[in-house]
């Protein structure tokens, strides 16, 4: 059996996601979304007030994409070392994949809104704010893992620290980037994280 088709308030979602990601939210306009998805102007505004609410279910979207990955990655079944790796790597692999999808590197989707129209419109602050949260929830747990391992100073502020690894993450994808260079991501990532944490990086086993 073939895939189901979309309904129209996915196809609106996907296209956004899409767009905003390939462009930036500013760049987008909701008749180019309209257009890109084949719907008609008001069966947009028949399931979106505005291009914010759009953007905001697009980010829901791609938050919960995410949380399948994370959930598996950030396991407390995991030692904690391997958490951290296992997520840089799988930020890595994601960039290529979307770059080789787009033609171009494309960085971090909920950075880039944020910092396009965040202090600008309440909606998507809110949600950005929401994501960045829940992102640095799952470092947190990681890194209470690490001091239940012994591996770090038991005095370590995690929320702190979880809130530099996250700010070290947007900006090494921002600078990917600028510079349209996934190998900088691979060659840095990685070894920031667990310079942050003030852990020497595990050495890559051969498979």
């Amino acid at each position: 059996m073939g895939r189901p088709s979309q309904g129209t308030r996915e196809k609106l979602i996907e296209t956004a996601r899409e767009l905003i990601w390939r462009e930036s939210y500013n760049a987008v306009s909701v008749d180019e979304i309209c257009k890109k998805a084949d719907v008609k102007k008001g069966s947009f505004y028949h399931y979106f007030p505005s291009k914010a609410d759009l953007a905001v279910e697009a980010m829901d979207a791609g938050m919960q994409e995410m949380k399948e990955y994370y959930d598996d990655i950030f396991s407390p079944t995991r030692p904690a070392t391997e958490r951290f790796s296992l997520m840089a790597r799988h930020v890595v692999e994601h960039q290529r994949e979307i770059a080789t999808e787009y033609g171009h590197v494309c960085g971090c989707p909920f950075a880039g809104l944020g910092s396009e129209v965040a202090g600008q419109n309440e909606i998507i602050s809110e949600k950005i704010t929401d994501i960045c949260v829940k992102k640095s929830a799952y470092y947190t747990s990681a890194l209470r893992a690490l001091i239940a391992e012994g591996l770090v100073d038991p005095m370590m502020d995690v929320e702190a620290k979880a809130n530099e690894i996250f700010a070290f993450i947007v900006g090494q994808l921002v600078m990917a980037k600028i510079w349209n260079d996934l190998d900088f991501l691979e060659k840095n990532l990685e070894r920031g994280v667990f310079d942050l944490i003030g852990l020497r990086m595990p050495v890559s086993k051969a498979v």
